[in-house]
């Protein structure tokens, strides 16, 4: 039921981020209700959020998200990314002391943070991952980036090997905190898996039964199963009169 939502829904998506099936379940239970999917830098996903440019989004930690409230999702692999006759693409995996002394390139849109990164920085930051590719195609360095966006940028003349002992980068959906309109919620619901008509997920608990109730349920399941529901726990069977 849908006649109390609006007509539409902004979900803003950072690069790499993949709100493809949410979307599928959404126009399943809610096909009146628009889903709009909206790219947002990841510099600017939470500020669009709090601005109210989309209602809630898919962005990456580490961001600043005071003000909004962050669901976990999943975690991405994070992978280098190099030319592929770099002599780190003989391995299939990679870890982080085989990256020592590297030159990497640290882009200004950098989606992990990471602090203490393997390698070397090189000097000139590009201003974007895109750009920070090609230049790791000219044999400038290597890049370290979560494996969704090595894949959206895939080249020929490139690949990436995880990195098998490096933190993993975290996909969230960040929504306006405190109290969520009702759309909102419903994509919350999406998200975590509840079914539909779930209300939101909030159930009551189921009260505990007597020990008087659970005995009847006993002999009620037995008697199903076409077996003789004996006598209670406690109490002696009767002999028969004679």
């Amino acid at each position: 039921m849908t006649s109390s939502l609006p007509p539409s829904l902004r979900l803003g998506y950072v690069p790499g981020a993949t709100p493809a099936k949410w979307a599928r379940v959404w126009g399943e239970r809610h096909p009146d209700v628009r889903l709009e999917l909206v790219p947002v830098a990841a510099a600017d996903a939470a500020d669009a959020v709090r601005a109210g440019t989309v209602d809630l989004a898919l962005l990456r930690l580490p961001t600043e998200t005071s003000g909004l409230a962050a669901i976990a999702l999943y975690e991405e692999q994070v992978v280098a990314v190099v030319p592929k006759e770099h002599h780190a693409a003989a391995a299939d995996e990679l870890t982080t002391a085989d990256l020592d002394g590297e030159p990497t390139l640290l882009p200004l849109d950098d989606a992990l943070r990471w602090a203490g990164a393997p390698g070397t920085p090189v000097e000139h930051r590009p201003e974007t991952t895109e750009a920070a590719i090609e230049l790791v195609a000219a044999g400038m360095g290597l890049l370290l980036a979560p494996q969704s966006l090595a894949r959206l940028h895939h080249r020929k003349d490139l690949t990436y090997r995880p990195l098998t002992d490096a933190p993993h980068s975290p996909v969230v959906l960040a929504v306006p905190a405190g109290e969520q309109s009702e759309a909102v919620a419903e994509f919350i619901g999406v998200v975590r898996g509840r079914k539909a008509g779930s209300s939101r997920g909030r159930t009551d608990p189921a009260p505990k039964r007597t020990a008087r109730e659970k005995t009847l349920a006993k002999q009620a399941a037995r008697a199903a199963a076409g077996k003789s529901p004996g006598p209670s726990k406690g109490k002696p069977a009767k002999r028969p009169r004679r």
